[in-house]
């Protein structure tokens, strides 16, 4: 099988039915929920524990009707963002669901308004086994909860708010086409991207600039998106008394403003790290300076494409040697067709696992180009997939963790397979490709999305302090941001300046950047743990993933040996990227002596 061959079959959410399944299923979730306003409406704080019970178990039955429609829509929407029936289905869905969402309000707010002794009473009832974490959890939000007709009206028009902006910005960076000056035809612009690691500088400078040229023309539009979005937020943040822009992310990740911070700085700190890599990679490429287009390059000639099956042998040989318990529903995503692959034209970028609900399992969709990045990226999303699939008992309330562990699993399963791909490794060339590419990966994921968190503390800081800002605003803080952890290491070209405007998650999830930091440090020092325990860590890191998100980041990290609260945290993950580092600068060095 082709990579072009493998697309996902999304049937089983709406049990075959289709479209009409979708409807059929956020309509019943529609009436259910009206039924449940009307049995508890003005009641929760006289439940008994047994009806209490009964209903958040009904809670539970609902959310997983609309949410199996909500994905069904999302996910064909993700592959195909110019088909007005299938954006048509999306926002049909999204509007069913904010109704409902909007109906049940009453039932978080009168819960958080209780008083701690009677909600403790109630959190003691039998049937709560998975919820009351996140019951508890949402307790947290009382501070920032507004009355009930107030939150109705700010969920129902966040449908042609935020949610609608959100969607636009999608719609517009998925259409995008780059010209490439060797191609006939345009291609996505993560097939233009991909292009970035060849070897050849000048086909890296001519992507680079293609990819520029086709931002272009709608740069104007994601900016005006974008100064929305941030006004949106200030708003929002301001009704709820948040103490700052990200609060609210830091809240729903369940760490402290404070422990968030002491990981950014810590990050920062080390920004000699990268510019150490980046100098050397110089050398390797035997150019004066890197350019912002050169930071991916390979090191060596060894670019050979990985053809599909391959990395699919690969990558499921990986996680079955780790224990079967996850090599054999690994494979269930390739057998039960639970993967969209290739690029197309207006498929979403990047690559993403959605959880779905807990009574159907997990998807994955990537944009798979043969490059050897391309295998650990259907790694990273397979260890998602599999913390989903593991969690799925703990329930819709409780199968996902916060952001800041959401990466866990992920970024575990990539260094399973860099392992096996640098066990591999025929030649001292193609070992130091490797080694180049996971010191990459690691400088990607906690140095860049700190520069990343870096330049959205710049722009919501001055959207709310300037007003709107303009392009050439955006693209100087951009800059800023990234001239900082770079410093003199890599010259940044002019054409760089907007590559602001493709990153969905600034749009879509503000603050969400920085939990990539906080997993990319967390699973390294879970892999070392592995590294030092053998398989005896197995059975521990498997209780992990089942646990979902049925406790607090902090206890979680104790099933795995792991201290968060240690203030010297942070440094010691670090200290492993560095030792990443000092592994792969060893290696170039070794190559440099032999040219």
């Amino acid at each position: 099988m082709t990579v072009e061959d493998v697309s996902w079959n999304l049937s089983p959410l709406v049990h075959g039915e289709g479209d009409a399944g979708a409807d059929r299923l956020v309509d019943e979730a529609a009436e259910r929920a009206q039924r449940f306003a009307e049995t508890y409406a003005g009641r929760v704080a006289e439940l008994t524990g047994a009806q209490f019970a009964a209903a958040v178990s009904e809670l539970q039955e609902i959310s997983e009707l609309a949410s199996r429609s909500g994905h069904y829509a999302m996910l064909r929407f993700s592959v195909d963002t110019a088909d007005p029936q299938i954006g048509a289905l999306m926002q049909r869905m999204q509007e069913k669901s904010t109704a409902i969402e909007t109906q049940l309000l009453f039932f978080e707010l009168e819960w958080a308004a209780l008083e701690d002794d009677r909600a403790d009473e109630l959190l003691a009832a039998d049937g709560l086994d998975t919820a009351r974490h996140f019951l508890r959890s949402a307790r947290r939000y009382r501070p920032h909860l507004l009355s009930e007709p107030e939150e109705k009206i700010l969920a129902e028009k966040s449908i042609s708010g935020s949610s609608a902006w959100s969607r636009l910005f999608s719609e517009q960076v998925s259409a995008l086409q780059v010209a490439l000056p060797d191609q006939d035809e345009p291609v996505p612009l993560d097939a233009a991207l991909a292009r970035l690691m060849s070897p050849d500088r000048e086909l890296r400078r001519t992507s680079a600039e293609a990819v520029t040229a086709a931002l272009a023309p709608g740069l104007r539009t994601r900016a005006y998106i974008f100064n929305t979005l941030l006004h949106d937020k200030a708003v929002d943040d301001r009704l709820r008394h948040y103490d700052n822009w990200l609060a609210a992310r830091n809240l729903a990740n369940e760490a402290s403003d404070e422990s968030v911070q002491a990981l950014l700085s810590a990050v920062r700190n080390r920004y000699e790290i990268p510019r150490r890599w980046y100098r050397l990679k110089a050398q390797l490429l035997g150019i004066d300076r890197l350019a912002d287009y050169d930071r991916m390059a390979a090191v060596t000639q060894d670019d050979e494409p990985v053809e599909w099956e391959d990395a699919k042998e690969l990558v499921l040989a990986s996680y079955a040697d780790f224990t079967p318990e996850l090599g054999d529903p690994a494979r269930t995503f390739f057998d039960d067709e639970r993967i969209d692959a290739p690029p197309r034209p207006a498929k979403r970028g990047g690559a993403f696992a959605a959880y779905t609900v807990p009574s159907e399992h997990p998807y994955l969709m990537l944009n798979y180009t043969a490059k050897r990045r391309d295998v650990l990226v259907l790694a990273h999303e397979m260890g998602h997939g599999l913390h989903a699939e593991l969690a799925r008992p703990r329930g819709v309330l409780e199968q996902g963790t916060p952001l800041t562990l959401a990466e866990t699993a992920s970024v575990f399963g990539e260094t399973l397979v860099f392992g096996r791909l640098l066990d591999q490794a025929p030649t001292p060339e193609s070992r130091l490709s490797l080694l180049a590419e996971s010191i990459e990966g690691s400088i990607a994921t906690v140095f860049r999305q700190t520069a990343m968190n870096q330049f959205e503390d710049l722009v919501h800081t001055a959207r709310r302090t300037e007003g709107e800002l303009a392009v050439e605003r955006l693209n100087e803080l951009w800059a800023q941001s990234q001239e900082e952890m770079l410093a003199d290491s890599v010259q940044l070209t002019d054409g760089y300046r907007s590559w602001w405007s493709y990153v969905p998650h600034f749009i879509s999830t503000p603050g969400y950047v920085y939990a990539y930091a906080y997993g990319q440090l967390l699973a390294l020092s879970i892999y070392k743990r592995y590294v030092d325990e053998g398989s005896s860590f197995v059975p521990s890191y498997l209780e992990l993933l089942r646990a979902g998100g049925s406790r607090s980041p902090q206890e979680l990290g104790q099933i795995v040996g792991i201290d968060l609260a240690d203030p010297g945290f942070w440094d010691s993950g670090l200290d492993l990227v560095e030792a990443q580092l000092e592994e792969a600068e060893a290696a170039a060095q070794e190559a440099l002596s032999r040219a």
